[in-house]
C-alpha cells in the first residue's frame, strides 16, 4: 500500500526518524492501508500469547462527534473519566522532561508563556484528536484488568502500530486527551462493555507545514538508562 516510487526504509530509519505528528492533512486514509498497518503491528509480542488488544478505528462523522463531545465537556469543566489510571503527577526528572517537550512545542508554534488563549487552543487540539482524519482507540479485554502484563503488551502493539504507519508515510501521535471523556468515546465509537479504553492514536498524512511536526523530543542517553552487569569492559 506504500507509494510505488517510495524507497523502503530500514528498521533503524523508521525508529530513529519517527516523530509525533500533531498537524495533519485532511486527506482520507484508505481502510485497506490501516488494516495492513494493524496486521504488521499485531505481530508484537504479548505475555503468553494473550494478545489482549483490540482496536476501534474511527473516521468521518463519528470522529467529529467524539471531537465535539470531548471539547464541549472539557470546556464546561466536566471532570476527566479516563479508564486507564494516570497515576500521580510527575515530579523531578520526569516532570522536567514533560516541561521540556512542552517548551519545544510552544517555541515551534510561537506560543508565548503568557498567551493563555493559544495555550488553551493547543490543549483542546488534543481533545480533538489533533484534527487527524483517523483515530485509533486501543482497548484491552476487561477480564484481564489488573494484570500489569496487559498494558505492557498493549504498549508494545501501540509502538509497533505507529512505526508501521511511519514506514508507510503516515504520521501518528499517541495521546490520552482523546479518551479523557470516556462516555463520549464509548457512545460514538460503539465500544463494547467488555473492553477497557487504554489509549488513543491520532493517525493521518503529516502536514509538513505545521511547525510542531518538526519537533524531535530529546532522549536520555544509553549511559543514563542502562546498567551493564558482567561485562569485561
Amino acid at each position: 500500500m506504500t507509494t510505488p516510487d517510495a524507497k523502503p526504509m530500514t528498521y533503524d530509519e523508521v525508529v530513529l526518524g519517527r516523530r509525533s505528528i500533531r498537524g495533519y492533512k485532511p486527506d482520507p486514509v484508505p481502510k485497506a492501508l490501516i488494516k495492513e498497518i494493524l496486521e504488521v503491528a499485531m505481530r508484537a509480542p504479548s505475555s503468553m500469547n494473550t494478545q489482549p488488544w483490540n482496536f476501534y478505528v474511527i473516521s468521518g462523522e463519528p470522529l467529529d462527534r467524539i471531537r465535539a463531545g470531548n471539547t464541549e465537556r472539557t470546556v464546561a469543566g466536566v471532570p476527566q473519566s479516563r479508564e486507564f489510571r494516570t497515576g500521580k503527577a510527575f515530579a523531578g526528572q520526569h516532570r522536567e522532561r514533560q516541561v521540556g517537550v512542552a517548551k519545544q512545542l510552544f517555541a515551534a508554534m510561537g506560543i508565548a508563556r503568557d498567551d493563555q488563549a493559544m495555550r488553551q487552543d493547543w490543549v483542546l487540539r488534543g481533545f480533538r484528536q489533533f484534527d487527524a482524519p483517523v483515530c485509533v482507540i486501543v482497548t484491552y479485554d476487561k477480564v484481564l484488568d489488573g494484570s500489569d502484563d496487559t498494558p505492557f503488551d498493549c504498549g508494545a502493539v501501540t509502538t509497533a502500530l505507529v512505526n508501521a504507519a511511519w514506514s508507510r508515510g503516515l504520521g501518528a501521535v499517541i495521546n490520552s486527551q482523546g479518551i479523557m471523556q470516556s462516555p463520549v468515546v464509548r457512545e460514538h465509537a460503539g465500544i463494547a462493555d467488555d473492553q477497557v479504553i487504554m489509549k488513543s492514536i491520532a493517525l493521518g498524512w503529516p502536514d509538513e507545514t505545521f511547525p510542531a511536526n518538526a519537533v524531535v523530543s530529546e532522549r536520555k542517553s544509553v549511559d543514563e538508562a542502562a546498567v551493564f552487569v558482567g561485562f569485561d569492559d
